[in-house]
């Protein structure tokens, strides 16, 4: 029986990670290949894979948008693969796995030299990734803090000695202090291992101090990493001193050039550019914040959890640090709707979906109103043309009307969990009244769209049975 390895991992590590994981094994087991699955998910790395196991595998699935220790793999056939593609066609993914031939990866010096042009064009947005599944833990639990230190009133923290002000402090204090090093950290170290750490880090925290903010982080991030692996490849020493280069030259010159680089040329734009941005957002008028609202929640639903729905979550949860919290309460509300929606449409419109899809909707409601939008996947992959179009429009009309009532949000996650605390969210009546009519809106559109099960099996326009996506 031939073996494959794999190892799947996603920022957030939530729900993409053990979705692509499952469908993976689950594809495997129809093949009858052995295959085992190291994840990368919020917990950390478990069932982590052993030099004996990579050894003995016949080809490697990696299927992440955060660093996997790719230099475990040197030497054996890589197949590369969008978490989202692992979990729709994991069939076709397996299949790949076993047609690479060992032999010819033997002759190849590194994973990165057989990545693709595609795989090199996605390497700044894995580094990205990186540090944003780095910096999420803290954000979540900084907004979190914050929020409960809101139960005690508003502005209780003010008051220095109480539990308020003592929750604050953790959260807003020391969590979010750490928000924007953590990630230019983790973005240089995705780029450049141990040795991008230190200046990242430094880099990152001078962009904090000089009001730079997240993008001044990512700013120091990818600056930070790509000086470290340029001292680390470039700079010829002697013998004698090439075993200090890790430990003591390369952190102290990497650390004082992107230092100095971000005191005396990039932190003060970058911090003008923050400025006006967070100005921009504070004033906001009704047309503006329809637009963004709109913008922001079809962003969400796009891609369910993938590259786009990310970068609108990055967005917004960078905002927090800069007080600015309506993107952050239209984001969360928009990426709440698809799974709802879905669930909503199974239920008033029982004949369009199968038993199985009936019973998938309700899973999805638990997942929508946890904020896990990836719930709606298994639906947008069996019906792509018809689903998603739903999903963004009602995301989209959730995300405007969240931003035009003014509605703010300073926990980043948490989903319907959240709303129980006092002032976590701001005009909380008119927020749930968004999440409501977007659902609504999406199970209007999806049940109005949608075909019944025997039609849709010889749908030529995209749709696709439900086993074909397991």
């Amino acid at each position: 029986m031939k073996r494959l390895v794999a190892v799947t991992g996603c920022p957030t590590g939530i729900a993409h990670t053990f979705m692509a994981a499952e469908a993976l094994q689950q594809a495997a087991k129809q093949h009858g290949v052995s295959l085992k699955v190291e994840t990368r998910g919020a917990t950390g790395v478990e069932n982590r894979l052993t030099e004996e196991e990579i050894q003995e595998a016949h080809a490697v699935i990696i299927s992440a948008d955060v660093d996997v220790e790719e230099e475990r793999f040197a030497g054996k056939p890589v197949v590369r693969v969008p978490l989202g593609e692992a979990i729709k066609k994991a069939n076709d993914v397996i299949e790949r796995a076993l047609a690479q031939s060992p032999r010819e990866a033997e002759a190849r010096p590194t994973p990165k030299k057989e990545e693709s042009k595609e795989a090199q064009r996605s390497g700044p947005y894995r580094h990205l990734m990186n540090g944003v599944s780095f910096m999420i833990p803290l954000v979540v639990a900084g907004g979190l803090m914050i929020a409960l230190s809101f139960v005690f009133g508003i502005k209780a923290f003010e008051q220095k000695g109480t539990l308020a002000a003592a929750l604050m402090d953790i959260g807003g204090g020391t969590a979010f202090a750490l928000m924007v090093p953590v990630l230019s950290g983790y973005i240089a170290y995705s780029i450049a291992d141990k040795a991008g750490l230190a200046p990242g880090l430094i880099g990152g925290m001078l962009a904090s101090k000089l009001g730079a903010g997240f993008l001044g982080g990512i700013v120091a991030g990818f600056l930070a990493g790509y000086v470290a692996q340029g001292i680390k490849t470039w700079l010829p020493l002697p013998k004698a001193l090439e075993r200090l280069k890790p430990i003591v030259i390369i952190p102290f010159l990497s650390s004082l050039i992107v230092g100095l680089l971000m005191i005396y040329v990039i932190g003060a734009p970058i911090k003008n550019i923050m400025t006006a941005m967070t100005a921009w957002l504070q004033s906001l008028g009704t047309a503006n914040a329809v637009w963004l609202g709109l913008v922001l929640g079809a962003m969400m639903a796009f891609d369910m959890g993938g590259p786009v729905n990310k970068a609108a979550y990055t967005f917004s949860v960078g905002l927090l640090g800069s007080q600015v919290y309506g993107p952050m309460a239209a984001t969360m509300a928009a990426g709440m709707v698809p799974p709802l929606g879905l669930w909503l449409a199974t239920l008033i419109a029982k004949s369009k979906f199968s038993e199985e899809e009936r019973e998938a909707g309700k899973a999805a409601g638990i997942l929508g109103l946890s904020f896990i939008t990836e719930g709606a996947i298994p639906f947008a992959a069996a019906d792509p043309i018809r689903v998603i179009p739903s999903l963004m429009i009602g995301s989209a009309v959730t995300g405007a009307l969240s931003m035009v009532w003014g509605c703010a949000l300073r926990a980043p996650h948490g989903g319907v969990f959240v709303l129980a605390i006092p002032h976590a969210v701001e005009r909380l009546g008119y927020y749930v009244l968004a999440i409501a009519i977007g659902t609504v809106v999406t199970a209007l559109l999806v049940t109005w769209l949608k075909r019944k099960p025997t039609e849709q099996g010889g749908n030529e326009n995209g749709s696709q049975n439900s086993d074909q996506t397991r």
